[in-house]
């Protein structure tokens, strides 16, 4: 027993090492490669262990690209995996386009890729359009009368454009722009209602698709329907805003008749103070120049007379025809 101790411990390590081995060298990996026709050697196998790159991300692409008859070769997927992309996802990509005859090379898929952007949901968006649907847009024709529509916007990806271009934000965006200034210019809404065509006819051809990543097919519209009065309810607004405008004018000049009055009312009465301190200063005139000699006793009786019958005077005018004043004759 002792003596196979040494050979178990030896089969131990051997075993121990060609795990290790294997689990480092992807040889399942390359001899899949192999059989698929794929030159691929272990020395880049373990070169891409050493950078830290998945072999599998890059192999199995790789034969999946020689079967469907692309030219590419390792060191394009290495260097598009180490940048950070998704080799499978450019790799189908590539394949769909040219199953679909669409140009398409390796770089610009690899650069739509990095952009952000899903390169083969561009190119099956190139083979089968998409339908973006807009949400309702409401405008103003001419007569006043408000028109809700939206539309259904049939779009193509244009692949020359997907890097750099406007997505389908800036579409829907330009799309309601061009309805809104279509129903504006109508003459009333019962023409867009009779002809909702005119609206996708009139925006098809104001090139939306200019400097986006799609190519507009068509423009229907889904569904018109007749809002306000918008043209009445501005109407409205502004007859209301003229009556309080024009109540607040009357209000500033009765306010300012009030206080014209009242100023009026404050003159009088300062007048009337001034005539009776004017009328109390009369006896002592009358008393010094009785002192001085300057009026005679004669020329005061005769004074006093006279303010009798005018006191007098005033009272027959005040009295009604039963010889009753005025005032007692209304109650």
């Amino acid at each position: 027993m002792a003596e196979l101790l040494p050979f178990l411990v030896l089969i131990v390590v051997i075993v121990i090492g060609f795990s290790v081995l294997f689990s480092f060298i992807p040889l399942r990996l390359w001899i899949a490669a192999l059989a698929a026709g794929v030159r691929v050697g272990i020395v880049t196998l373990i070169g891409m262990r050493l950078r830290r790159v998945v072999p599998a991300k890059v192999v199995e692409p790789l034969i999946k690209a020689t079967k469907a008859g692309l030219d590419l070769n390792v060191n394009k997927l290495e260097g598009h995996y180490l940048a950070g992309g998704n080799v499978d996802n450019v790799v189908d990509a590539l394949i769909a386009a040219q199953r679909a005859n669409i140009e398409l090379g390796f770089e610009r898929g690899a650069a739509i890729d990095l952009a952000g952007r899903d390169v083969l949901k561009a190119v099956q968006m190139s083979v089968n359009p998409k339908v973006i649907e807009t949400p309702v847009v409401a405008a103003v024709a001419s007569d006043g009368i408000e028109v809700k529509a939206r539309a259904r916007v049939t779009v193509r990806a244009n692949i020359e454009r997907l890097v750099g271009g406007a997505g389908e934000e800036t579409i829907i965006a330009r799309v309601g722009e061009g309805m809104v200034s279509t129903i504006g210019s109508a003459q009333n809404h019962k023409e867009v209602l009779e002809n909702p065509d005119a609206i996708s006819h009139t925006v098809l051809k104001k090139g939306l698709d200019a400097g986006t990543a799609f190519e507009i097919l068509s423009i229907d519209i889904a569904d018109v329907d007749v809002g306000k009065n918008i043209g009445a309810q501005l109407q409205t607004d502004q007859a209301e805003a003229d009556k309080r405008i024009a109540q607040a004018k009357a209000e500033e000049r009765r306010a300012m008749a009030v206080a014209r009055e009242q100023e009026m009312k404050a003159s009088v009465q300062e007048m009337r103070a001034k005539v009776v301190e004017a009328e109390a200063e009369v006896p002592k005139a009358m008393a010094q120049a009785l002192r001085e000699g300057k009026l005679g006793v004669m020329d005061y009786y005769n004074l006093q007379n006279i303010q009798s019958d005018t006191q007098m005077r005033d009272s027959i005018s005040k009295l009604g025809p039963d010889g009753r004043e005025e005032g007692q004759q209304d109650q």
